[in-house]
Protein backbone atom coordinates (compact mmCIF):
# COMPACT_ATOMS: atom_id res chain seq x y z
CA UNK A 1 0.00 0.00 0.00
CA UNK A 2 1.29 3.01 -0.62
CA UNK A 3 2.03 6.06 2.19
CA UNK A 4 -0.39 9.21 1.98
CA UNK A 5 0.81 12.32 1.54
CA UNK A 6 -0.61 15.45 2.69
CA UNK A 7 -0.21 19.32 1.96
CA UNK A 8 -1.95 21.62 3.52
CA UNK A 9 -3.06 24.98 2.56
CA UNK A 10 -4.33 28.04 4.07
CA UNK A 11 -7.31 28.22 1.72
CA UNK A 12 -8.96 27.21 -0.96
CA UNK A 13 -7.68 29.46 -3.87
CA UNK A 14 -4.20 28.83 -2.47
CA UNK A 15 -4.98 25.35 -2.86
CA UNK A 16 -6.70 25.35 -6.08
CA UNK A 17 -3.69 27.68 -7.86
CA UNK A 18 -0.92 25.10 -6.01
CA UNK A 19 -2.67 21.87 -7.51
CA UNK A 20 -2.51 23.79 -10.95
CA UNK A 21 0.97 24.06 -10.98
CA UNK A 22 1.27 20.68 -9.85
CA UNK A 23 -0.59 18.75 -12.37
CA UNK A 24 1.06 20.81 -15.13
CA UNK A 25 4.45 19.56 -13.90
CA UNK A 26 3.42 15.76 -13.90
CA UNK A 27 1.94 15.97 -17.13
CA UNK A 28 4.93 17.55 -18.46
CA UNK A 29 6.64 15.03 -16.75
CA UNK A 30 4.64 12.23 -18.35
CA UNK A 31 5.06 13.27 -21.41
CA UNK A 32 8.73 13.38 -21.29
CA UNK A 33 8.70 10.16 -20.11
CA UNK A 34 6.52 8.54 -22.68
CA UNK A 35 5.58 11.02 -24.80
CA UNK A 36 1.79 11.33 -23.97
CA UNK A 37 0.20 11.47 -20.60
CA UNK A 38 -3.55 10.43 -19.31
CA UNK A 39 -5.31 12.73 -16.82
CA UNK A 40 -8.65 11.46 -15.19
CA UNK A 41 -10.90 14.47 -14.25
CA UNK A 42 -13.42 15.23 -11.33
CA UNK A 43 -16.14 17.81 -11.20
CA UNK A 44 -17.00 20.06 -8.05
CA UNK A 45 -15.86 23.43 -7.39
CA UNK A 46 -12.51 22.45 -6.04
CA UNK A 47 -11.82 20.39 -9.44
CA UNK A 48 -12.98 23.19 -11.55
CA UNK A 49 -11.26 25.67 -9.71
CA UNK A 50 -7.85 23.73 -10.53
CA UNK A 51 -8.18 23.74 -14.11
CA UNK A 52 -9.50 27.00 -14.32
CA UNK A 53 -5.67 27.87 -12.79
CA UNK A 54 -4.63 25.54 -15.20
CA UNK A 55 -6.23 27.40 -17.98
CA UNK A 56 -5.12 30.49 -17.10
CA UNK A 57 -1.66 29.41 -16.34
CA UNK A 58 1.53 31.05 -18.35
CA UNK A 59 3.01 27.92 -18.04
CA UNK A 60 -0.19 26.12 -19.66
CA UNK A 61 1.37 25.73 -22.90
CA UNK A 62 4.02 23.29 -21.67
CA UNK A 63 2.23 20.22 -21.52
CA UNK A 64 1.22 19.66 -25.54
CA UNK A 65 -2.12 19.02 -25.13
CA UNK A 66 -2.60 17.13 -28.57
CA UNK A 67 -0.82 14.32 -26.67
CA UNK A 68 -2.91 14.29 -23.17
CA UNK A 69 -5.81 11.45 -23.22
CA UNK A 70 -8.52 12.81 -20.57
CA UNK A 71 -11.02 10.77 -19.07
CA UNK A 72 -13.44 11.04 -16.20
CA UNK A 73 -13.77 9.43 -12.71
CA UNK A 74 -17.34 9.84 -12.69
CA UNK A 75 -20.47 11.29 -14.49
CA UNK A 76 -24.00 12.59 -13.87
CA UNK A 77 -26.30 10.90 -15.66
CA UNK A 78 -27.98 13.48 -17.32
CA UNK A 79 -28.20 14.57 -21.18
CA UNK A 80 -25.38 16.09 -23.26
CA UNK A 81 -24.36 19.81 -22.62
CA UNK A 82 -26.46 19.97 -19.03
CA UNK A 83 -25.21 22.01 -16.70
CA UNK A 84 -24.92 19.72 -13.98
CA UNK A 85 -22.52 17.20 -15.70
CA UNK A 86 -18.76 16.88 -15.02
CA UNK A 87 -17.73 17.30 -18.75
CA UNK A 88 -19.73 20.45 -19.40
CA UNK A 89 -17.94 22.04 -16.58
CA UNK A 90 -14.90 20.58 -17.32
CA UNK A 91 -15.26 22.01 -20.98
CA UNK A 92 -15.88 25.40 -19.56
CA UNK A 93 -13.12 25.56 -17.37
CA UNK A 94 -10.43 23.88 -19.28
CA UNK A 95 -10.82 21.95 -22.25
CA UNK A 96 -12.87 23.90 -24.68
CA UNK A 97 -9.70 26.72 -24.29
CA UNK A 98 -6.59 24.20 -25.09
CA UNK A 99 -5.24 22.37 -28.05
CA UNK A 100 -6.83 19.41 -28.13
CA UNK A 101 -7.08 16.11 -29.65
CA UNK A 102 -11.06 15.54 -29.79
CA UNK A 103 -10.33 11.94 -30.16
CA UNK A 104 -8.33 11.78 -26.79
CA UNK A 105 -11.26 13.23 -24.89
CA UNK A 106 -13.23 10.22 -23.82
CA UNK A 107 -16.60 11.02 -22.10
CA UNK A 108 -18.86 8.85 -20.16
CA UNK A 109 -21.75 8.60 -22.35
CA UNK A 110 -24.75 11.30 -21.44
CA UNK A 111 -28.34 9.77 -20.75
CA UNK A 112 -29.13 11.30 -24.16
CA UNK A 113 -26.54 8.88 -25.85
CA UNK A 114 -25.84 6.35 -27.55
CA UNK A 115 -27.18 3.98 -25.18
CA UNK A 116 -30.06 5.99 -24.27
CA UNK A 117 -31.46 6.20 -20.83
CA UNK A 118 -29.44 2.85 -19.62
CA UNK A 119 -26.22 3.39 -17.07
CA UNK A 120 -26.16 0.05 -17.55
CA UNK A 121 -25.30 -0.06 -20.90
CA UNK A 122 -23.33 3.38 -20.51
CA UNK A 123 -20.89 1.69 -17.81
CA UNK A 124 -19.94 -1.22 -19.66
CA UNK A 125 -18.82 1.19 -22.77
CA UNK A 126 -16.82 3.33 -20.52
CA UNK A 127 -15.27 -0.16 -18.80
CA UNK A 128 -14.23 -0.91 -22.76
CA UNK A 129 -12.93 3.02 -23.30
CA UNK A 130 -10.24 2.46 -20.60
CA UNK A 131 -9.47 -1.09 -21.48
CA UNK A 132 -6.47 -1.37 -19.14
CA UNK A 133 -5.06 2.10 -19.14
CA UNK A 134 -2.38 2.86 -16.24
CA UNK A 135 -3.51 6.49 -15.55
CA UNK A 136 -0.42 8.99 -15.09
CA UNK A 137 -2.82 11.35 -12.60
CA UNK A 138 -6.31 10.41 -11.22
CA UNK A 139 -7.98 13.54 -9.43
CA UNK A 140 -11.01 12.87 -6.97
CA UNK A 141 -12.82 15.68 -4.95
CA UNK A 142 -14.52 13.85 -1.27
CA UNK A 143 -17.52 14.16 0.06
CA UNK A 144 -19.34 15.20 3.82
CA UNK A 145 -20.04 11.72 3.89
CA UNK A 146 -16.82 10.30 2.81
CA UNK A 147 -18.17 9.26 -0.74
CA UNK A 148 -15.75 10.11 -3.70
CA UNK A 149 -16.15 9.91 -7.72
CA UNK A 150 -19.79 8.37 -7.19
CA UNK A 151 -18.77 5.78 -5.01
CA UNK A 152 -21.33 5.97 -1.30
CA UNK A 153 -20.72 4.57 1.83
CA UNK A 154 -21.97 1.02 2.04
CA UNK A 155 -23.29 0.96 -1.28
CA UNK A 156 -23.03 -1.91 -3.76
CA UNK A 157 -20.23 0.76 -5.52
CA UNK A 158 -17.80 0.45 -3.02
CA UNK A 159 -18.18 -3.48 -2.74
CA UNK A 160 -17.68 -4.01 -6.52
CA UNK A 161 -14.26 -5.88 -7.00
CA UNK A 162 -14.33 -7.25 -10.79
CA UNK A 163 -16.23 -4.03 -12.67
CA UNK A 164 -14.10 -1.12 -13.50
CA UNK A 165 -16.80 1.31 -14.06
CA UNK A 166 -20.39 0.73 -12.78
CA UNK A 167 -23.94 2.33 -12.89
CA UNK A 168 -25.05 4.27 -9.77
CA UNK A 169 -28.42 4.50 -8.87
CA UNK A 170 -30.28 6.19 -5.59
CA UNK A 171 -27.18 8.47 -4.83
CA UNK A 172 -28.11 10.57 -1.80
CA UNK A 173 -27.06 13.70 -3.38
CA UNK A 174 -28.77 14.81 -6.93
CA UNK A 175 -28.79 13.49 -9.66
CA UNK A 176 -29.57 10.21 -8.64
CA UNK A 177 -28.45 8.39 -11.36
CA UNK A 178 -24.64 8.69 -12.11
CA UNK A 179 -21.79 6.15 -13.75
CA UNK A 180 -18.21 5.79 -11.77
CA UNK A 181 -15.08 3.88 -12.22
CA UNK A 182 -15.12 1.64 -9.07
CA UNK A 183 -11.65 1.53 -6.44
CA UNK A 184 -9.96 -1.30 -8.37
CA UNK A 185 -10.16 0.98 -11.39
CA UNK A 186 -9.11 3.93 -9.65
CA UNK A 187 -5.92 2.31 -7.69
CA UNK A 188 -4.80 1.55 -11.67
CA UNK A 189 -3.81 5.02 -11.48
CA UNK A 190 0.31 6.13 -11.13
CA UNK A 191 -1.01 9.04 -8.54
CA UNK A 192 -4.40 10.09 -7.29
CA UNK A 193 -4.81 13.41 -5.73
CA UNK A 194 -8.22 13.73 -3.27
CA UNK A 195 -8.86 17.78 -3.29
CA UNK A 196 -11.15 18.96 -0.80
CA UNK A 197 -12.00 22.07 1.16
CA UNK A 198 -14.08 23.07 4.39
CA UNK A 199 -14.75 22.38 7.66
CA UNK A 200 -17.75 19.94 6.80
CA UNK A 201 -14.78 17.58 4.88
CA UNK A 202 -12.66 17.49 8.27
CA UNK A 203 -14.80 14.01 9.82
CA UNK A 204 -14.30 12.23 6.43
CA UNK A 205 -10.48 13.50 6.40
CA UNK A 206 -9.42 12.46 9.76
CA UNK A 207 -11.51 9.11 9.32
CA UNK A 208 -9.88 8.26 6.42
CA UNK A 209 -6.18 8.81 6.87
CA UNK A 210 -6.94 7.62 10.56
CA UNK A 211 -7.67 4.01 9.36
CA UNK A 212 -11.66 3.94 8.37
CA UNK A 213 -12.57 1.36 5.83
CA UNK A 214 -13.32 1.91 2.25
CA UNK A 215 -17.11 0.77 2.89
CA UNK A 216 -17.30 3.45 5.57
CA UNK A 217 -15.57 6.38 4.31
CA UNK A 218 -14.90 5.44 0.22
CA UNK A 219 -12.43 7.75 -0.22
CA UNK A 220 -9.60 6.01 2.11
CA UNK A 221 -10.21 2.89 -0.35
CA UNK A 222 -8.63 5.63 -3.19
CA UNK A 223 -4.85 5.01 -3.34
CA UNK A 224 -2.34 5.39 -6.46
CA UNK A 225 0.26 3.01 -7.39
CA UNK A 226 3.47 4.85 -7.16
CA UNK A 227 1.68 8.06 -4.77
CA UNK A 228 -1.61 9.10 -2.93
CA UNK A 229 -1.33 12.98 -2.46
CA UNK A 230 -4.34 14.50 0.00
CA UNK A 231 -4.35 18.51 -0.79
CA UNK A 232 -6.66 19.94 1.77
CA UNK A 233 -7.14 23.56 3.12
CA UNK A 234 -6.98 24.70 6.77
CA UNK A 235 -10.20 24.00 7.52
CA UNK A 236 -10.91 20.63 5.70
CA UNK A 237 -7.29 19.32 7.90
CA UNK A 238 -8.90 20.46 11.16
CA UNK A 239 -9.16 17.19 12.81
CA UNK A 240 -5.92 15.90 11.77
CA UNK A 241 -3.56 14.93 14.79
Amino acid sequence: MTRSDVVVHSGGGLLAAAAAARLITALVDAQAARGVASLVLTGGRTGNAVLEHVRDSPARDAVDWSRADFYWGDERFLPAGHADRNETQNRLALLDHIALDPARVHVMEPSDGRFGDDPDAAAADYATVIGSTAFDVLLLGVGEEGHTASIFPDSPAVHEQSSTVVAVRDCPKPPPTRVSLTLPAIRRAAEVWLMTTGEAKADPVARALGGATEVEIPAAGARGVSRTLWLLDSTAAAKLS
